[in-house]
């Protein structure tokens, strides 16, 4: 809207994003939003509402397929948020001829496998919502999921043999999660290192601007990684193992340090407090802003116009 074009967001009841916005769902669905049968409402109220919008931008699973079926104009751009598995190859493959796909990485557009991708554009924060520190406290902390693919344990870990001090903050909700919480973080738990629950708002922008470094053991090949910006937007260095798009958010001995293990990422610690915390924030501003985020969207959208005029 502040680029100067007419909105409507789509979403839940409860939302306040200050733009236009309709909703079928009064609150958010949780775990059942992925099922078919909570997501088809949504999407089919949400198509009827966009009218003749000369672009719609769906990010949910099954809209770019009701979208592809439906519609007779390829006016639909979709953003894969999570990985091109099996499942999500077949899916975008079925409807990359008429929904242009977008990729938040370029390791995430790598892995889909001869699928067309219509433009690689990263996420994008304000900088100027995030507290700027300029001198960290004592502690480590690692943000996130409690997964075995996140790295809880592996940066629980490495605190401890490093003897420092670590503050875990993970959704736990899934049984998955408890269980894997029970059996690998918990043992590993101490006064030196803490796991705080899930955190947000001001108590998580406060824990990300305080701390040394962000410790991100990634295990698998993370399409993105939001909190890596987030903490770089308050300054804090991030080390991370080079999995994913990390090597394309962490510069390496500049924001941050890509660690081949958990060694290596105790043995950075010695260097991290020299790393200057302003290019972290300036990296965010520069690469990272919502800017740079809508701008390439834009230019996508007009891109998908002028085919569609060319088509017609």
């Amino acid at each position: 809207m502040a680029a100067g074009h007419d909105v409507l967001l789509y979403t839940t009841g409860e939302s306040t994003c200050p733009v236009p916005r309709r909703a079928f769902y009064q609150h958010g669905q949780g775990i059942a939003a992925g099922k078919p049968s909570v997501e088809f409402p949504h999407i089919e109220h949400a198509y009827q509402a966009a009218g003749d919008a000369d672009i719609i931008h769906d990010h949910t699973v099954l809209g770019p397929v009701y979208a592809a079926a439906r519609l007779p104009a390829a006016r639909v751009v979709t953003t894969n948020h999570g990985p091109f598995d099996a499942t999500a190859r077949a899916r975008y493959g079925s409807i990359a001829d008429r929904v242009a796909l977008v990729a938040i990485s370029t390791d995430q557009a790598f892995t889909a496998s001869g699928i067309p991708i219509a433009g690689v554009i990263h996420h994008g924060i304000d900088a100027r919502q995030f507290p700027f520190r300029s001198r960290a406290g004592d502690y480590l902390v690692f943000m996130g999921r409690m997964s075995p693919t996140k790295g809880p344990h592996r940066a629980a870990r490495m605190a401890r043999a490093a003897g420092q001090r670590l503050v875990i903050a993970a959704k736990m909700h899934d049984p998955a999660e408890r269980r894997y919480f029970e059996e690998r973080v918990r043992p590993l738990l101490d006064k030196q290192v803490v796991y705080v629950g899930e955190v947000g708002g001001h108590e998580k922008l406060e824990l990300l601007a305080g701390a040394r470094a962000l410790v991100n053991p990634i295990m698998w090949p993370e399409p993105f990684g939001l909190v890596m910006i987030e903490a770089m937007a308050c300054g804090t260095p991030v080390l991370a193992f080079p999995n994913g798009a990390a090597p394309e958010i962490v510069r390496h001995g500049e924001t941050g340090f890509l660690c081949t293990d958990e060694a290596d990422m105790a043995r950075r610690l010695d260097e991290v407090d020299g790393l200057g915390r302003h290019p972290c924030r300036e990296v965010v501003e520069a690469d990272f802003s919502v800017e740079q985020m809508v701008n390439a969207h834009l230019e996508l959208y007009e891109a998908v116009l002028a085919r569609q005029q060319v088509a017609a």
